[in-house]
């Protein structure tokens, strides 16, 4: 099993570089940030964009590989973030992963002044961003029209490092979001059920949604193992780092439903992930070294 953590977009270069440079020093597989304008209750907090983020944690890194989780369409266009993208698969040297969401409700929208989409036209529009950023990163001039996004004679020159293009991992719940992965997806990422987060029913309930993804897979003809499944270990009802039995405990749970990856956070002083980075240190010394056990 392979393992990532999100480290968030909050910190100043010094304490940046060292937390990205000790996630590689680590061993873990992959490394993440979020993709928002504020989040949450750390929006009056500090808070950085994710690109530059990503762009400062390719050149202080060298192994692990780099990615959102999740970008969101709620304030991007397929063509500029496409720019943005074969920018950080370069500085990275091929290790971008671009993991993307419909995009939620709250900060992100209001900020700009908009209402919240409902749930369908969220929907809508994530598959048209998807679809246009496969066309935009697989070829080098493009025209597009869709109902949110369009492209006239769009350039992505020179393209990705990574061939075919830059891998999608998916963030998916729902049947036409499920459908979106399996057609475009390297991989696929669940935070499991968001209404169902106490003790042991959030576990039925992610498996639940495990079960759905499969069928989705097989009635689109998909092989199963052509597609990662990552888990967002920290949406269940216990902060995966509050102890390394508990980080155990959840990488185990997630390797019985068949995931091949899961996402843990940096630990914070405070608020959102609270917890300790000496727990951080002995799970990168006792867990991550036997990973492949799972």
């Amino acid at each position: 099993m392979r393992i990532g953590i999100v480290i968030l977009p909050e910190l100043r270069r010094p304490e940046l570089v060292r937390r990205w440079q000790l996630a590689e020093a680590f061993g873990f597989d992959h490394a993440w940030t979020y993709d928002h304008l504020g989040w949450r209750t750390l929006v009056d907090s500090p808070w950085y964009s994710a690109v530059p983020t990503l762009s400062a944690a390719a050149v202080v890194t060298s192994r692990i590989r780099l990615g959102t989780f999740v970008a969101s369409p709620n304030f991007r266009h397929p063509v500029p973030f496409a720019r943005e993208l074969t920018a950080l698969d370069d500085l990275s040297e091929g290790r971008l992963l671009l993991g993307v969401g419909s995009g939620g409700i709250g900060y992100d929208t209001a900020v700009l002044g908009e209402g919240d989409l409902p749930l369908s036209a969220r929907t809508d529009r994530f598959v048209e961003f998807v679809e246009l950023l496969d066309t935009l990163l697989l070829q080098s001039w493009t025209t597009w029209t869709g109902t949110h996004y369009a492209a006239v004679e769009a350039r992505i020159i020179p393209g990705c490092v990574q061939v075919p293009r830059i891998p999608f991992v998916l963030a998916a719940n729902g049947p036409r979001a499920m459908r979106l992965a399996t057609r475009y997806g390297q991989g696929w990422a669940t935070s499991g059920n968001p209404n169902r987060a106490e003790g042991t029913d959030w576990w039925n309930a992610l498996a639940d949604v495990c079960h759905r993804f499969t069928d989705v897979l097989a009635e689109e003809g998909r092989v199963p193992s052509t597609v990662d499944r990552y888990l967002q270990i920290d949406a269940g009802p216990v902060f995966s780092m509050s102890s390394v039995e508990c980080f155990r405990d959840a990488l185990g749970r997630a390797a019985e439903l068949g995931f091949t990856d899961v996402v843990t956070h940096w630990p914070r002083a405070d608020g959102p992930y609270a917890g300790s980075e000496k727990t951080l240190e002995r799970i990168a010394a006792e867990v991550l070294p036997g990973r492949d056990e799972l």
